[in-house]
């Protein structure tokens, strides 16, 4: 039962986002004219369809993805193809999708405040400084307790985690308590490294308290988190181009799995679970790789360099294709090493 409910859920996220992203190409491609044959949920085969005006609205058997199909992608000749309108609509129209999914989050985590949800709270001590680094050239000692990170309070090691990792590379003001009850400002400078500030922690005592924003708070708040998690994100990427971090790359299965794992913590972890998805989504698909919306953006950005001499329709479609066909070659190996983990008994989450 647990695992059926696991699968139902991540296929209704997953059509959220989806239905988000398409929907985003579907009405920009509607409001510029641009020739929609097909809005699919799903993909291939066909399971239940409708034809309303010019589009066939479509229900399919594969439920991980969508698509809206287009006339002339990548072929002109057609006076409504998206392929035929000028660049800057061609480039809206491609970006509409990851724009839906950088805004859902919003609405998400908005969503998330506003649910009743719980938060653990205590004291977090430092149990270890390790030497040259940023807490120990601060001089941070064990025992120290948290109070507040650049004047906000601390209610839990998560809280100095994110707002750790949002200011990597910057200087932050950290209140502490010492050991005799004394308090005191430190600054330092977390380091892309793993272990930013260079130290050890332990909730010495922790209470579990349910919370819940009104929705003139959860507003604010949620775009807010929207904004931290954008952050982090790019913190993140930043981390993995400077070599400081390694790669984390998961498949469907292992999203799957990171689904049946946040479900034990309720509706609020799992919508926030989902607006970071949502994020995920948005960005990957504007990685300038083929067969992915940025790809095809770059065929764009290409064809203005060279002064509006674009790229043959049967080369950039081959391109497309070979992009795809790599693109599903690292997802099963990807979901090969997601079954290894889950057999062995692994976790993506805390």
């Amino acid at each position: 039962m647990e695992i059926i409910l696991t699968i139902l859920v991540f296929l209704l996220i997953l059509l959220v986002l989806v239905l988000a992203h398409e929907f985003g190409h579907f009405a920009t491609a509607k409001l510029a004219g641009v020739k929609v044959e097909e809005f699919g949920v799903g993909f291939p085969p066909r399971l239940w369809s409708f034809k309303r005006g010019e589009t066939i609205y479509s229900l399919n058997a594969i439920p991980l993805g969508g698509f809206t199909k287009m006339v002339g992608e990548e072929d002109p000749s057609h006076p409504r193809s998206l392929a035929a309108q000028k660049r800057p609509t061609r480039i809206l129209i491609l970006c509409a999708g990851s724009i839906m999914n950088l805004l859902l989050p919003f609405l998400l985590f908005t969503i998330a405040l506003m649910v009743p949800h719980e938060v653990p709270t205590g004291p977090v001590v430092i149990t270890e400084v390790l030497p040259d680094t940023p807490a120990a050239s601060a001089g941070l000692a064990v025992g120290d307790q948290f109070i507040s990170i650049d004047g906000k309070p601390v209610q839990n090691s998560i809280d100095i985690s994110r707002n750790v990792a949002l200011k990597l590379g910057q200087e932050i003001t950290l209140v502490m308590k010492s050991t005799d009850n004394t308090t005191r400002t430190v600054k330092l400078i977390p380091r892309w490294q793993q272990g930013a500030m260079g130290v050890k922690l332990e909730m010495t005592e922790v209470n579990w308290v349910k919370e819940s924003e009104p929705f003139w708070q959860a507003i604010p708040d949620g775009f807010t988190t929207s904004i931290e998690t954008l952050v982090l994100y790019k913190n993140e990427i930043l981390k993995w181009i400077i070599g400081a971090a390694a790669p984390a790359v998961v498949g469907p299965v292992g999203i799957a799995q990171m689904t049946g794992e946040v479900i034990q913590g309720g509706l609020s972890p799992l919508l926030q679970f989902a607006a970071f998805l949502s994020l995920s989504l948005g960005i990957v698909n504007l990685f300038p790789l083929p067969a992915l919306d940025g790809g095809r953006i770059a065929f764009v950005v290409l064809e203005w360099i060279r002064r509006g001499k674009r790229i043959s329709p049967k080369k950039e479609g081959l391109v497309h294709l070979i992009g795809f066909l790599l693109l599903i070659a690292v997802i099963l190996l990807v979901t090969y090493h997601d079954i290894v983990r889950i057999v062995s008994g692994g976790s993506l989450t805390p």
